[in-house]
């Protein structure tokens, strides 16, 4: 199973147009939107793409090494699974899956804090390697509570996401009425029907709840309240005297996540942050946003001394996550490809997709002749 690689699924654009059919449209379309009229979502992708990496053929060059370390530890490859709320929702025990795999092949998997799976379970399947994704709550209480059971699972790394002040205005999701469960509206039902391998498999799974959260929210509440719920006390904005609190309270590895402002960055090393992601949060919350790889260039060649640098927000390959790390991340994450794979594949979709995206890093890495993932910069074509 670690090995497990399908040929006739060998890039994430297969995976797509598989889980496509799988998956029925209203949660497909949860997944896969961005917001207002998804010019984002397109700057995303053009960006990434327009970025060139020069080979260098003639010095020796044995091998690639795409082993980088974080926090002490040791990854298999400079890529991560980025979190995503509702995973259960596009299919059932997504996370389960996911948090296993990337544990088996030595990657991170980011937990959401509106994952469909409970901290506690996600963190005895990744035998405590999973990081622990925070949506700060507004609520003094809630957020304490939750710290405490992050912590008592034994997250080491805490990821806090800053980049969502206030519900994404997503037309996709309101045509769709997408709730949490999702309305049983005729489309829906008609949906779900049409897609009978999910709809077997989440008979079985049960559901899909944000179970994290579910010990804070009012019993018997309304699903047409829970948006309203979720603005008010879970995703509240998060400035520097937010986040002060709990750098405060956690004393491991601590990452911002969703910068694009330089003086952010600058903020985030005054706090004591040890990493950023550069990140426009997939373009789901601002459509006029930038993406984050020129922002990326302009931290990295400012403050790559002081913090480490992470990106996602528009990767879809081992191309463009060697031309993100060319562009000077330390790290990246990427969200969507890994839910096409378990949607294409199920069990073994999440140990396909990361091995998908190892085996392509490997022969760019290759065919520029670079030995390690910290050389890509020097592979970068730069226009002035």
């Amino acid at each position: 199973m670690k090995d497990f690689f399908d040929p006739r699924l060998p890039d994430v654009k297969s995976l797509k147009q598989r889980a496509r059919r799988r998956i029925p449209n209203f949660a497909f379309d949860y997944l896969e939107g961005g917001c207002h009229d998804e010019i984002g979502l397109l700057r995303n992708r053009e960006d990434i793409q327009a970025v060139q990496l020069r080979s260098q053929l003639l010095k020796p060059f044995e091998k690639s090494d795409m082993s980088v370390e974080l926090f002490g530890h040791k990854y298999d490859a400079p890529f991560g699974i980025a979190p995503i709320g509702l995973q259960g929702l596009m299919w059932p025990k997504a996370p389960e899956i996911l948090a296993k795999a990337a544990a088996e092949l030595n990657v991170p998997y980011v937990l959401s804090t509106v994952s469909s799976a409970k901290l506690e379970t996600i963190a005895e399947i990744s035998e405590g390697k999973a990081w622990y994704q925070l949506y700060n709550p507004t609520d003094k209480v809630i957020r304490e509570d939750l710290l405490n059971r992050i912590k008592a699972a034994g997250y080491k790394v805490l990821v806090v996401t800053v980049d969502v002040p206030t519900f994404g205005y997503r037309p996709r999701d309101m045509k769709n009425g997408l709730a949490m469960p999702p309305k049983m509206t005729l489309s829906n039902i008609l949906q779900m029907l049409s897609c009978p391998r999910w709809f077997y498999k989440t008979a079985l799974a049960g559901k899909p709840e944000m179970q994290t959260l579910k010990p804070y929210m009012p019993k018997g509440m309304p699903t047409d309240q829970l948006a309203a719920f979720m603005n008010k006390t879970v995703m509240g904005r998060v400035d520097i005297d937010g986040l002060k609190p709990i750098r405060d309270f956690w004393q491991g590895p601590l990452v911002i996540k969703g910068l694009i402002n330089q003086e952010d960055v600058a903020a985030a090393i005054s706090l004591g942050a040890d990493a950023v992601v550069m990140s426009n949060h997939g373009a789901r919350q601002l459509d006029v946003g930038e993406s984050p790889v020129a922002p990326l260039q302009q931290a990295a060649a400012k403050y790559a001394k002081d913090i480490k640098i992470f990106m996602d927000s528009g990767l879809r390959s081992g191309t463009n996550i060697a031309s993100a790390l060319a562009c000077g991340a330390d790290f990246t994450f990427l969200g969507r490809p890994f839910v096409y794979g378990v949607g294409a594949l199920g069990e073994k979709g999440g140990v396909h997709t990361i091995n998908c995206l190892k085996i392509q890093l490997e022969q760019v890495m290759n065919q520029l002749g670079c030995s390690s993932v910290a050389d890509l910069p020097q592979f970068l074509v730069k226009h002035e």
